[in-house]
């Protein structure tokens, strides 16, 4: 464990960026893609280090105090019922 605490220690900014881009192009900057597990190990670092390093609202998958497109959906939905119960057309 603490060897991935180092290696997370160690990582640069740049070296964040580089992670970041393979993970989302799915390759490494050589053209060599990513296997499954180096993903995946490449998420986990971007994530703690994003932990140690950044703002939460800079931070990968920050979405804020958002609600949910569905939750706001429902209640107009609900608040539309509301207002015509009892109108006939």
């Amino acid at each position: 464990m603490s060897s991935l605490l180092d290696a997370i220690e160690n990582i640069t900014p740049e070296i964040h960026q580089n992670l970041k881009q393979a993970v989302e192009l799915g390759k490494w900057h050589n053209g060599q893609r990513l296997s499954a597990e180096q993903r995946e190990l490449c998420l986990q670092a971007i994530i703690a280090w994003e932990a140690r390093n950044l703002p939460e609202e800079k931070r990968t998958g920050y979405l804020g105090n958002q609600r949910c497109a569905s939750a706001k959906s429902k209640k107009s939905l609900a608040q539309m019922l509301a207002e015509t119960s009892g109108t006939c057309h």
